[in-house]
């Protein structure tokens, strides 16, 4: 799946090296990531939370086109074979 805006790999960001300075590292390359790693986090929430709208929108919609009064599983059996008998009866002829 891809997503749009997403500027890093989670593989990118285990890798990432800073320069070090006297100080350490460079306070400005650090929070340059940093913010690009925000922007990325923003990304994946707004995604997750389309995502889990979409699941609850669709939960919401199969179970309202759910048949409420489905036959018992016997009957249903029943009536498959009573129409594929026909269904022989009519390909094959009555002797079958």
């Amino acid at each position: 799946m891809e997503m749009r805006g997403i500027n890093l790999t989670s593989q990118e960001i285990l890798d990432k090296e800073f320069k070090t300075t006297m100080r350490g590292y460079n306070q400005d390359e650090v929070d340059e990531f940093l913010d690009v790693v925000i922007q990325d986090y923003e990304q994946f929430q707004k995604e997750i939370t389309r995502l889990k709208e979409e699941v609850s929108r669709l939960t919401q919609a199969s179970s309202t086109n759910a048949p409420t009064g489905s036959m018992p599983r016997s009957q249903v059996n029943a009536d498959v074979l009573q129409r594929l008998s026909n269904l022989e009866k009519a390909v094959f002829g009555k002797k079958y």
